[in-house]
């Protein structure tokens, strides 16, 4: 089976030969290895600010099955707008896959509102004019949904002018994710779908149609059960699959297959050449 990670941040603490050897380790053992083996894993590294960005570009480099995003993420706008990085050296990259992370956060505030709008719009920006789609992150703070009302304010125009992108780790209501699909994203789905308590995200899956689905660890964040409060990693993508099969009532190997179909597609990353037309 072929799985593709199309979120996940490397912080470099190992080599991404090291980083890769751990994934592929633990993608062997219980309980990852349970739902079926994992042929093939792709992944996203995505980028949060500048030297993140470099970082995920290094990784990408190093390893056949990896791209990169690069993008501010709203936490970092203030700082970004304060001392900007030029971003256009990865335009050209040719395992460069998406602009991002992006978006607004409302919950945390780290960022000014207006300085994160500001940011998320000239990404916005760089995403149309790079020919990439863009990766969003959205929060808002409980009973409040500005963060999505400001956003598809930005994402609307960008959407009409041919932009493309997806809610990463979504967990809005349905109804906003009924909104965004409108507007032809597509919508990650993390470790949450496995939380006890996260009938919000069940909810929302049920939404998402099947050509708009994609999956993600979000890594090293939010590890899926039965390894949450862990530190999250690729090799568990395949456990977040598993529980949206069983939500859906559908073999694993049909979601692993449809959903890294989605994101070759999504992010325009050609087929792999199989091993026998390599010798």
């Amino acid at each position: 089976m072929e799985l593709f990670d199309t979120h996940f941040h490397f912080y470099g603490e190992t080599s991404p030969v090291e980083f890769m050897n751990n994934v592929r380790a633990s993608l062997a053992v219980p309980p990852q290895c349970e739902p079926g083996t994992v042929d093939r894993l792709e992944l996203l590294a995505c980028g949060a600010d500048y030297l993140e960005s470099r970082r995920a570009m290094e990784f990408a480099q190093v390893i056949p099955d990896a791209w990169f995003a690069a993008g501010v993420h709203p936490h970092q706008a203030g700082d970004h707008l304060e001392s900007p990085a030029d971003f256009s050296e990865f335009r050209a990259h040719p395992r460069l896959a998406a602009v991002g992370e992006l978006g607004l956060d409302y919950f945390y505030d780290h960022s000014e509102r207006t300085l994160q709008r500001r940011v998320l719009e000239v990404f916005l920006g760089l995403a149309l004019e790079w020919n990439r789609p863009a990766i969003i992150h959205l929060r808002d703070r409980d009973g409040s949904d500005d963060a999505y009302r400001d956003a598809a304010a930005l994402l609307t125009p960008f959407a009409a002018a041919g932009g493309r992108f997806v809610i990463h780790c979504f967990a809005g209501t349905p109804a906003w994710a009924e909104r965004f699909l409108e507007l032809g994203a597509c919508c990650g789905v993390t470790g949450m779908v496995t939380f006890r308590r996260a009938d919000n995200i069940r909810e929302v899956l049920r939404v998402i149609p099947d050509d708009r689905l994609l999956i993600e660890t979000d890594s090293p964040y939010l590890a899926p059960v039965p390894h949450r409060g862990e530190q999250n990693h690729p090799g568990y993508l395949i456990l977040i699959a598993a529980r949206i099969a069983a939500e859906r009532g559908v073999p694993v190997d049909r979601i692993a297959a449809l959903t890294t179909a989605n994101a070759r597609r999504f992010f325009r990353i050609p087929e792999p050449v199989p091993a026998e037309e390599l010798s």
